[in-house]
This record gives C-alpha cells, sequence and structure tokens, in this order.
C-alpha cells in the first residue's frame, strides 16, 4: 500500500509542477506554440506578415533636423536665399 500512496503523490506533485510552469510561463510558451503551428503549416507564407519590421514606428514624424532647439525648415525650391555655415 505505500508504494501506491507514493506513486500518487509523485503524480500529483507532476502534475502541479506541470500546472504551475504552463501558468508562470503562459506568454512564453504560446509564443513558441505560435511558432510551431506556423513552421508546421504548409499553407504558411511569412512574406505574408502583416507587420514590415522595416516600418518606421512613426511614419508622421517630422525628420527635419533639430538645430539648437530651433527646428529647420526645408528651403522651398522658388526661392534663392543664401545659407549661411556655422
Amino acid at each position: 500500500m505505500g508504494a501506491i500512496t507514493t506513486s500518487v503523490i509523485a503524480i500529483g506533485a507532476v502534475i502541479l509542477g506541470w500546472i504551475t510552469i504552463e501558468t508562470a510561463c503562459k506568454p512564453c510558451l504560446e509564443k513558441g506554440r505560435e511558432a510551431i503551428d506556423r513552421s508546421l503549416n504548409p499553407d504558411y507564407d511569412p512574406d505574408d506578415d502583416v507587420s514590415d519590421i522595416r516600418a518606421p514606428l512613426n511614419p508622421n514624424a517630422d525628420l527635419s533636423p533639430d538645430l539648437d532647439g530651433v527646428k529647420a525648415s526645408r528651403p522651398s525650391s522658388t526661392t534663392s536665399e543664401v545659407v549661411k555655415g556655422v
């Protein structure tokens, strides 16, 4: 009877440990399982991903340089102002 009790306790401990790991590492495990599912899916095409890693984070950002706290204005093509270099 002692062997059966020990076996039941050991199996219960393994199940409890498994549940603990699943709960604690849920986000990481979900990402890994999704990656495995994608790699096993013959219809998956990585080129169809919506997220483009080369896309800018803020596409509407003003990309003009900030010189001494003053935004540099872009010269228009119709004016012929002289720009002094520092």
